[in-house]
């Protein structure tokens, strides 16, 4: 069940949508303005977000560059009342994915909201499995089985494999994982990144103290090296 995240600061527009969203099978999660809405979405990582653009504490363009600057690509559709060329343009700009202005048919909101989640599926779905070694994780169900054993992966655990599947052998920085993984609201440190990457190692290498997949890039982080 896809999750979707209302962030809407009228109460009747945001209980409209979460109606309209969970009679189509979705799970709607609503915030009532830009600031708990941020939060809630680095916290709670939805499949997409619905983003209204006039509202308190953080405006919808604000939310969105901040979510890009954090590297999260959680597909945003903005929704405002606003239907000048100059506002479109600042918010596509910002890093939303589409721009739907008020009043707008049902039909035409879950057609966008339709294709956003197909938009997303085929970008993730080469980064859904990962086999390393004996060890067979499915990164969209959150389970990790080790040779016949279940192995629990924490969300963050998991997190931190989706970002390396997806940077495709490629390093990845201990700050881009504490921006991706922890987000803005929390205060890590890159020793918090080390800390799980060794308990990665450990639930998945055969030898953790020289691991086969997870490798240390000395003064930059780590990457997945994938035969």
């Amino acid at each position: 069940m896809e999750r979707i995240l209302i962030i809407e600061d009228e109460t009747p527009m945001r209980t409209a949508l979460a109606d309209l969203l969970t009679g189509e099978g979705y799970r709607a999660l609503t915030a009532a303005d830009g600031e708990s809405g941020l939060q809630r979405a680095l916290a709670e990582k939805p499949d997409l977000i619905l983003l209204d653009v006039m509202m308190p504490k953080l405006d919808g363009f604000a939310v969105c560059a901040e979510l890009r600057r954090l590297a999260n690509e959680t597909p945003v559709l903005m929704l405002t009342a606003k239907g000048q060329i100059e506002d479109r343009v600042t918010g596509l700009d910002a890093g939303a994915d589409d721009y739907l202005v008020k009043p707008f048919s049902t039909e035409e909101l879950l057609a966008r909201v339709r294709a956003l989640l197909r938009r997303v599926e085929r970008k993730t779905k080469s980064a859904v499995r990962l086999k390393l070694g004996d060890a067979d994780i499915d990164l969209a169900r959150q389970t990790a089985i080790r040779g016949k054993k279940a192995v629990h992966l924490t969300a963050k655990e998991f997190s931190m494999l989706r970002l390396l599947a997806e940077a495709e052998g490629e390093p990845v920085t201990r700050e881009r994982f504490l921006d991706v993984v922890w987000g803005y609201t929390a205060f890590p440190t890159t020793r918090t990144v080390d800390n799980h990457m060794a308990s990665l190692r450990a639930k998945l290498e055969k030898n953790p103290d020289d691991p086969r997949w997870l490798k240390t890039v000395h003064g930059v982080g780590y990457k997945l090296e994938i035969e």
